[in-house]
């Protein structure tokens, strides 16, 4: 079945644009409308704030215009990233936003609708430091007698305040009713890390809990390069202990399955000096949203050499917090780590370490065994190795320096050199077909983080179609346009194979293949220098540069040729003379 490449390019393009990134740095916090607060998995901050919201007017009629400006205190020391500003009813403030707004400034603030109310709400375009907004507020016909106008301020990721209590404003002639207090946010009791004695260690994996090592049967007490996750239950709970080399973060995940996406999720960041032990949740393959943490308990962590390592204990069952799974279920398990940065942790680099099994938190203690290359694009990396380094190299050389010598010998109806050859290019082709959809079943799409990888296995896919394509459509041996089609088939081969190789060395560097370096690239440029070699050969001896085999062949032909000839004529001799007797 063939290919048809405008089809394909243009899903490749929609699946790319499908793509989107959940980011909170962009203003866009529509989610946030009702509570005002970030979902950053942190505690508000009880500091005072340096923060102030001033008004143009104290009262308003229907439809009037209001000047509402945050801004720092005037020491100017302090500065805010992220902004997000409503007005509500002063006597009901639950009762969601009132009026709308418009910008002054849109590089710095943008427009959002929260609830049926179209710009309703005032946010930050970017998280650039800020000592200064101004917006405008409407009233609308139906005001309440009186409003306030609310402000959650963000310093940054993990400092922030949520709905700062602005002015009220009255409306003309209308007589308020008693205010309702603001709700106010402190931080909630949580239990305070306390510091290990000690490193974690293997002692124990497979008899008194269940373990995962990478390297396989390292220990995280001697070898600083081990990562590191151990698990077992104690009473109604399940004590964990997360260790492993990085800059950033280590965590873990329970899954359903081996895709990232609906995912229990802990993370053990390095904050300063100090590790911050969260809890988040994973919807899809996005960045972690933080949640609340109250249920983790006896909180440990130790920082020393670089490695990062944190412990906790946490109930069974939490039905309250339904993003936390019940550890009496069967989950793969996630060891991932990256950089972090303000409390902040971006994309893990390396390729997650995911057991080859499902495994029962709460079952008997073993020791569990994982991979990082998933055994798709373990198969996507064999299979295009295979077509592009050894078939369709062999079926090249079959064809330019085979051809004469095995002009004479046929196989099922057509020379031997040309059935081996389309023999070499079909599986060169099938190979590449099956190989080309595995990363796509794989990620689920487009990979946007692969670099010019899948754009330049893409253009040799689609390559490698035309060229069976051109084969069956070429003019007969003796046309006067059969130059074009060798020289087309000569050289869109020729550019698939150089792209092919380029794209092969990209691919061995992805994180899903995870091949041994730096000699696994030497073992590749070892196989196109072979082959160029090779090649090389082949050209200089086809050109009779020099020969191969013994430098006699030739004359014990001849030899042998006019010893077959006077063997005959002697027998035609003898055959001759007897007849005449």
């Amino acid at each position: 079945m063939s290919i048809n490449l405008p089809w394909l390019l243009l899903l490749l393009v929609v699946t790319v644009c499908l793509q989107t990134v959940s980011s909170y740095s962009n203003g866009k916090v529509t989610d946030a409308c009702s509570s005002m607060e970030p979902n950053h998995g942190h505690h508000p901050s009880t500091k005072p704030n340096t923060y102030a919201i001033t008004v143009d007017k104290k009262t308003f009629s229907p439809g009037d215009q209001i000047t509402v400006t945050l801004s720092t205190s005037n020491s100017g020391t302090a500065y805010f990233k992220g902004f997000l500003i409503q007005a509500r009813n002063a006597e009901n403030p639950e009762a969601g936003a009132v009026g709308w707004f418009s910008v002054v400034d849109g590089r710095v603030s943008q427009l959002l609708q929260c609830g049926h109310t179209k710009d309703s709400a005032v946010s930050h375009t970017s998280d650039s430091k800020k000592t200064k907004v101004q917006v405008i507020w409407r009233s609308p016909e139906s005001s309440p007698p009186s409003v306030q106008f609310l402000v959650t301020v963000v310093q940054k990721y993990k400092v922030y305040w949520v709905r700062i209590p602005g002015p009220v404003v009255l409306q003309a002639g209308v007589t308020p009713g008693p205010p309702h207090p603001t709700p106010t946010h402190s931080a909630a009791e949580t239990t305070t890390p306390a510091l290990l004695p000690g490193p974690f260690s293997s002692s124990g994996c497979g008899v008194r809990k269940s373990c995962i090592q990478d390297p396989v049967g390292c220990d995280p007490k001697t070898d600083p390069l081990c990562f590191f996750l151990s698990f077992a239950t104690e009473g109604q709970g399940v004590l964990f202990e997360l260790s492993g080399p990085a800059s950033g973060y280590i965590s873990f995940a329970l899954s359903f399955d081996k895709w990232m996406g609906n995912d229990d999720v802990y993370l053990c960041v390095r904050d300063g000096n100090r590790v911050e032990i969260d809890a988040a949740y994973v919807a899809g393959r996005t960045h972690p949203v933080l949640t609340s943490k109250s249920f983790l308990l006896n909180m440990t962590w130790r920082l020393s050499d670089g490695v990062i390592q944190c412990g906790f204990r946490r109930n069974i069952h939490i039905p309250q917090d339904r993003s936390r799974f019940d550890l009496n279920g069967s989950y793969y398990l996630f060891m991932a780590h990256g950089r972090a940065e303000n409390g902040l942790v971006h994309r893990h680099d390396r390729q997650p370490l995911i057991t080859s099994s499902q495994k029962v938190v709460t079952g008997p203690p073993e020791n569990l065994i994982g991979s990082r290359s998933p055994l798709l694009m373990k198969f996507h990396g064999a299979f295009m190795l295979i077509a592009w380094m050894t078939t369709v190299s062999t079926g090249i050389i079959m064809a330019r320096y085979f051809k004469n010598d095995w002009s004479d010998r046929a196989l099922c109806g057509q020379r031997v050199w040309f059935q081996v050859h389309r023999a070499l290019m079909a599986v060169t082709v099938l190979l590449s077909s099956v190989g080309f959809v595995l990363p796509f079943v794989y990620r689920g799409g487009w990979s946007r983080r692969a670099g010019a990888h899948p754009y330049l296995g893409c253009t040799v896919m689609a390559l490698a179609v035309i060229q069976p394509i051109m084969a069956v459509l070429r003019p007969p041996p003796d046309s006067g346009r059969r130059y074009i089609f060798n020289w087309m088939h000569l050289g869109v081969g020729s550019i698939a194979q150089i792209l092919a190789v380029v794209a092969i060395f990209l691919g061995i560097h992805q994180q899903a293949l995870l091949l041994p370096g730096p000699w696994s690239t030497g073992v590749l440029a070892g196989l196109v220098v072979w082959g160029v070699v090779a090649e090389l050969v082949l050209e200089f001896h086809s050109r009779g540069f020099f020969k191969l085999g013994t430098g006699d062949s030739e004359d014990k032909d001849e030899i042998l040729s006019a010893s077959s000839d006077t063997h005959y004529e002697v027998r035609f001799k003898l055959n001759a003379n007897l007849c005449s007797e």
